[in-house]
């Protein structure tokens, strides 16, 4: 019996017990019954292995993070990594030591990075453990999920 391969996923990445690195499944979580049900939902703990394996046979992938770049916690980035490689500022911007943007740049290197790869990075503030999301990472949830309903918005009705 063969497995059906999404062509379209939403992938929330990060730990649930490290404040806000839980974002991307924060964002998950708003989603889930609001997107068309052609669109399969992920979690992932950020492994760069896992996340390859993720984006596999996929058309269209969506990865949603926690970042540090030095912005503002709470704002927003939306990286087309199909168009163009990540910049060398941006490779670090991931919470995670070898995952995202190794993922993606692997994916890229052996010919598997989806035609439609977008991350979303949210600027986050904290990552102590058992904290909640920090009150800018809280509310920058429902623009981001949103932001996501906008991009799939033209798949209203398809199963």
């Amino acid at each position: 019996m063969s497995v059906l391969v999404p062509k379209r996923i939403v992938i929330g990445i990060g730990n649930p017990e490290r404040g806000d690195d839980a974002v991307g499944r924060s964002v998950l979580a708003q989603l889930r019954g609001s997107l068309p049900a052609s669109i399969a939902l992920a979690e992932e703990n950020g492994e760069a292995g896992a996340l390859l394996a993720r984006l596999a046979g996929i058309e269209a992938a969506y990865l949603i993070d926690a970042a540090v770049s030095g912005v503002p916690p709470g704002t927003i980035h939306r990286l087309d990594v199909a168009a163009s490689a990540l910049p060398p500022a941006i490779a670090g911007f991931s919470t995670h030591g070898f995952g995202l943007a190794e993922a993606i740049e692997l994916a890229r290197a052996l010919g598997r990075l989806p035609p439609c790869c977008v991350v979303y990075a949210i600027e986050a503030a904290s990552f102590a453990p058992r904290a909640p999301l920090s009150p800018a990472v809280a509310a920058a949830l429902p623009e981001v999920a949103a932001r996501l309903r906008a991009e799939f918005a033209d798949l209203t009705g398809e199963e």
